[in-house]
């Protein structure tokens, strides 16, 4: 019941900040140019400054080691997603625009903003080191490779568009901001509190400027936007029953071979799994030139029906 309770309140305030955008947007109080402005103050300042704090507030380099076994088993369950996401992608014939999104949507999830308030609701403060383990692995994959599949992933590129290739895609914004805190971290540089209080500030608007983003999108788009289509239906269908079950998978295996996880471990790795997906994919779609109304409606989508898997998974995990 905490489990389900849980989820609705963080669906009602993420439903709640949405609408807010979309009826902003329907009074034309946001005009054309604020959209792209939103994606540029988060991408490139307030997501970095929200990824570094969080590195420093949430590990230390004790906690680093101690985490580096299940790393292990959370990086072999991402490259398993990832593979499956690329070859269903092309399997399904998921057209240009749409197959980053869809490749994330398998991948990565928003551990942060929904899984963490959801982790600590089901399994309190002492389950943090293992949440830690997926939100270090989810912040690097989504960085470091979702992100790059997205931006190749330009259709006007095939379509007589710049072709020449953009280095600075190797090194985002949001990925550098988790390598300087890295630094930070391991050389134990220390950070004065009026610094952390800006950056944490700055950071802190990423969920609801993220949020107020989908809302215009889906103004721009109607509601009628939402929708079941395959590709819908084949993404939404990887972050909830794919993603966690090749996360069961790789536990049980590691069982079986003798390397047996805490069963607060395992209970936390795959719920983060199953969390819904990035609320910044339409903005990163957008940014990639891609199909925003396609990224808004799997976010949406799968905000919406975490309400439904959680409790599912809860009820799983205590067989696994």
């Amino acid at each position: 019941m905490t489990a389900f309770i849980t989820s609705v309140e963080s669906l009602v305030e993420i439903i709640l900040v949405i609408a807010l955008g979309y009826y902003l947007r329907q009074r034309k109080r946001f005009d054309d140019n604020f959209k792209g402005s939103i994606s540029f103050l988060i991408m490139n300042i307030a997501l970095p400054a929200s990824i570094f704090v969080s590195v420093l507030k949430y590990l230390t380099r004790d906690k680093l080691v101690e985490l580096s076994g299940g790393l292990l088993y959370a990086l072999i369950s991402f490259a398993i997603g990832y593979l499956i996401a690329w070859t269903l992608s092309k399997v399904l014939h998921v057209r240009p625009g749409r197959r980053g999104t869809f490749i994330n949507m398998f991948v990565n999830a928003n551990t942060i903003f929904i899984g963490l308030p959801l982790n600590t609701a089901l399994f309190g403060v002492k389950s943090m080191p293992y949440f830690l383990i997926y939100y270090v692995m989810n912040t690097v994959s989504t960085w470091a490779i979702g992100v790059f599949f997205i931006s190749n992933d330009d259709p006007t590129k095939q379509k007589g568009g710049d072709q020449s290739f953009n280095w600075r895609k190797l090194l985002p914004a949001p990925l550098l901001g988790f390598l300087v805190a890295l630094v930070f971290l391991l050389l134990a540089i220390p950070i004065p509190g009026w610094i952390d209080t800006t950056l944490s500030m700055v950071g802190g608007i990423v969920t609801p400027m993220s949020l107020i983003y989908i809302g215009i999108v889906l103004s721009d788009a109607g509601l009628k936007s939402i929708h079941f289509d395959g590709d819908t239906i084949w993404a939404l269908l990887g972050r909830f029953i794919i993603a966690p079950a090749v996360m069961i998978m790789v536990i049980l295996i590691s069982g079986h071979i003798g390397n047996t996880m805490p069963s607060l471990e395992s209970s936390t790795l795959i719920i983060q799994s199953a969390a819904p997906g990035l609320a910044v994919l339409p903005i990163l779609a957008g940014q990639s030139h891609g199909d925003v109304e396609y990224a808004t409606n799997v976010v949406t989508t799968s905000t919406v029906l975490f309400v439904i898997v959680v409790p599912i998974l809860m009820t799983l995990v205590q067989y696994i």
